[in-house]
C-alpha cells in the first residue's frame, strides 16, 4: 500500500470532470485536457473532487468515466497518480462509489465525512474504518464548506487506521493545518496536502508535503515552480509565484467555482463548459468578463490544443 507521501507529495491537480451537454462525465472529452497537463509536467491528479463535481454526479455514471480517464492519465504520464473522491452522504453509497474507482485503478481514495446529516465523531471515524475493505490507502478530505469538519478529535481516530495514510485540507485555517502537520510528523507515512490556493506557501513553509490547488486546472505551471521554489529554498520566488496564484483565484468574483474554469479551459479548447444539473453554464457575458481578466496571465496558462474553443453558448 502506497503512503501518503507518495500520494499527496508536490502537486495534485482536482481535475474538473469534462462533461456531455446533459451534464454526464465523458471521458472521451478528457483527452486534450489530460495531454496538456501532462505535457506541462502534472503527474498527480484527484478526480470527483470539488472542482470535479463529484458529489453531484450519480454513482451509476462513474465507472466508465474513472476506466477511460485513468488509463489515459497512466499512457500519458508512463504511472501518474490517480486519487479519487468517494464522499457521499452515508457509508454505503461511499462503499459503492469506492467499488467502482478501485476497479478502474485508482491509486488511493479520497473521502470527506459523511455529507448532510451531522455525526458524532466516532461514527464519523466509522465510515473511514469501513473502506479499508477495499484494499486501497484512503486520503481524509477536510472541506468544511461542503460537510462536517475533521476535528483534532476525528483526526486522532483517523491515525489509528492503517490505511488511512494523508489528509487534504481545505479548510484555510492555518492553525488547523500546522496542527495536523505535526501530528503527521509523529505518525510515519502520514502526509498533509494544502488545498487552500491562497495559502499554498504558507502550507509549504509549515512542512506541508504538497499542494492541490484548483487553479492548477488553468495554470499547472505556477504551482509546479512554487513546489520547485520552496524546494530550492527561494523564499523570494515562492511568495512571487504565490502571489501570482492568488490572483488568478479572483477569476471567481466574475463567476465562483467550476463553471468558471470550465469557461476558460472550453475558451481555450480543452474542456467543454458544460457542467452538472443544476449548476449553470457561464453566460455569454460572463464568458467575455472571463476572457478579459484572464488575459494578463495568458503566458501562464495551458496552451490549447485546437485553436478555437469548439464550444459555443447555446
Amino acid at each position: 500500500m502506497a503512503d501518503g507521501t507518495a500520494l499527496l507529495g508536490g502537486v495534485t491537480v482536482p481535475l474538473v470532470t469534462p462533461m456531455d451537454a446533459t451534464g454526464r462525465p465523458a471521458a472521451e472529452q478528457a483527452r486534450d485536457l489530460l495531454g496538456a497537463l501532462a505535457g506541462a509536467g502534472v503527474e498527480n491528479l484527484m478526480l470527483l473532487g470539488s472542482n470535479g463535481e463529484g458529489p453531484l454526479l450519480p454513482t451509476s455514471v462513474l465507472g466508465p468515466f474513472l476506466e477511460g480517464v485513468i488509463e489515459d492519465w497512466r499512457s500519458l504520464t508512463h504511472g501518474g497518480v490517480v486519487t479519487v473522491n468517494v464522499t457521499a452522504p452515508g457509508t454505503l453509497d461511499a462503499l459503492d462509489r469506492a467499488a467502482i474507482a478501485a476497479s478502474a485503478g485508482a491509486d488511493a481514495l479520497v473521502m470527506s465525512p459523511p455529507i448532510y446529516f451531522h455525526h458524532r465523531d466516532d461514527e464519523i471515524v466509522d465510515h473511514y474504518a469501513a473502506l479499508a475493505v477495499t484494499g486501497l490507502p484512503v486520503i481524509a478530505y477536510n472541506a468544511p464548506r461542503y460537510s462536517i469538519p475533521i476535528t483534532a478529535t476525528v483526526l486522532d481516530g483517523l491515525l489509528e487506521l492503517d490505511h488511512v495514510v494523508g489528509i487534504k485540507d481545505s479548510s484555510g485555517d492555518l492553525e488547523f493545518l500546522g496542527h495536523l502537520v505535526d501530528r503527521a510528523q509523529s505518525c510515519s507515512g502520514f502526509a498533509v496536502s494544502q488545498g487552500a490556493e491562497t495559502q499554498l506557501a504558507a502550507a509549504l513553509d509549515m512542512g506541508a508535503d504538497g499542494i492541490t490547488p484548483g487553479v492548477a486546472n488553468l495554470a499547472p505551471g505556477l504551482s509546479l515552480r512554487l513546489i520547485a521554489a520552496h524546494e530550492a529554498g527561494d523564499r523570494d520566488e515562492v511568495q512571487r509565484l504565490q502571489d501570482q496564484i492568488t490572483a488568478l483565484t479572483k477569476l471567481h468574483a466574475i463567476r465562483p467555482g467550476t463553471p468558471a474554469v470550465k469557461e476558460i479551459l472550453a475558451q481555450r479548447s480543452l474542456c467543454p463548459p458544460y457542467v452538472a444539473p443544476p449548476l449553470r453554464r457561464c453566460t455569454r457575458a460572463e464568458s467575455a468578463d472571463l476572457r478579459r481578466f484572464m488575459s494578463p496571465h495568458e503566458t501562464q496558462l495551458l496552451h490549447p490544443t485546437k485553436g478555437q474553443a469548439a464550444w459555443s453558448l447555446p
